[in-house]
């Protein structure tokens, strides 16, 4: 990782990125917000690293996100014809033969993971830094930052943080199935919302994007549309990140 990070900031060089003191001001201190100061100067200790130490790997961190956004995510299109391509092609996927909910989350596992997706490498490694990163999670999330570029940013679930979170949709059968704080939270929400429930040691922000009645869906509903496109941009960015890395 710190190699790649190198190579990042090479490149930020090379691209003449700049980052403000205000930005990295505001991101370092977000990462710190409503953490007592007795707490984050231990959390410090026990990662052996200074004020100074994480003030610099939030600044590398935000120039590495910085290239990946230019080289990357502004490259990546798609385009009317492909979302109807992929539509017609999959068909069956659209027909619901029960009711569903289209959820998206961001996974915090309160462990050190051996591989992580999202963009910034950001890992939450003990319990401590989970409950830390999921507060500045939703303090962003109430600052109005999408739910999807936070997912890609910081979600450490190698398999939906590339999609800005998305797992499509789940239904009513499966959910049932779920861990009963998943589900209950799942059930409470309302489309447009959030909430925050404590998954094993780490913690999962889920958001309802909508609740879908079984039936065959059609291109001329946003929501369908919207998710072919998003779900198309997610795997070519991924593609190209990890080409481009």
């Amino acid at each position: 990782q710190a190699i790649v990070e190198d190579i990042m900031l090479a490149k930020a060089k090379e691209l003449n990125i700049q980052l403000p003191d205000t930005e990295l001001d505001t991101a370092y201190n977000e990462g710190k917000k409503n953490i007592p100061d007795d707490a984050f100067n231990k959390e410090l200790a026990a990662r052996n690293i200074t004020c100074a130490d994480m003030r610099e790997g939030v600044r590398r961190d935000l120039l590495a996100q910085k290239v990946i956004e230019r080289e990357v995510t502004a490259k990546v299109t798609v385009s009317d014809q492909e979302v109807t391509d992929f539509f017609n092609a999959n068909k069956a996927q659209f027909n619901l033969p029960e009711d569903a909910y289209r959820l998206a989350q961001i996974v915090v596992t309160g462990q050190k993971e051996q591989q992580i997706a999202n963009r910034t490498g950001d890992d939450a490694a003990t319990p401590q830094a989970a409950q830390a990163k999921v507060q500045m999670l939703m303090d962003r999330l109430k600052a109005g930052t999408p739910f999807p570029d936070l997912a890609m940013d910081f979600s450490e679930d190698p398999e939906s943080a590339p999609k800005g979170g998305d797992v499509g949709l789940v239904p009513a059968s499966a959910l049932a199935q779920a861990p009963k704080p998943l589900r209950d939270a799942v059930l409470k929400l309302q489309p447009g919302s959030v909430s925050v429930v404590g998954m094993e040691g780490g913690f999962t922000i889920v958001a309802l994007i909508s609740k879908e009645a079984k039936g065959q869906r059609d291109l001329s509903m946003p929501a369908v549309k919207d998710t072919i496109a998003n779900n198309l941009k997610g795997r070519r960015e991924q593609l190209l990140r990890t080409a481009y890395l």
